[in-house]
């Protein structure tokens, strides 16, 4: 397992990745307790197919290029739910009824949130 600070810094890349491309409601839990393999879920809401796998996939990207090792992906073809495995972050992009039906906040309840410090999403120059 890597170091808390570790997941504390891809938790940063993988959030300014999801606004990046429109990502929203971006939450993210301390699962480490009852998840012994895991440090933090991020949570981020996407308004359509296409975004949930542009934010997807931008996220894996930026981790990727930091070094971060992805261990696995789930559910990129239909873009309903994608999960990214990074050992210590696990990032769930959810279309917005996946969001709500699934409700992983409502599982996860117990867990303290984890703060996101990132920045606004840079301005569309034209």
């Amino acid at each position: 397992m890597q170091s808390p600070e570790t997941a504390e810094e891809m938790l940063r890349l993988a959030a300014q990745a999801a606004i990046d491309k429109g990502g929203e409601d971006l939450v993210a839990l301390n699962v480490s307790e009852p998840l012994p393999l895991v440090d933090i879920f991020l949570l981020v809401t996407g308004n359509s197919e296409r975004n949930v796998a542009a934010i997807a996939d931008e996220i894996e990207d930026r981790l990727i290029e930091s070094g971060h090792k992805r261990v696995r992906r789930e559910g990129r073809a239909e873009a309903r739910w994608v999960l990214l495995d990074f050992g210590d972050l696990i990032v769930h992009v959810f279309h917005q009824e996946e969001r709500v039906y699934y409700g992983l906040e409502r599982l996860w309840k117990d867990c303290p949130v984890v703060p996101i410090d990132v920045a606004e999403p840079a301005a569309d120059p034209s």
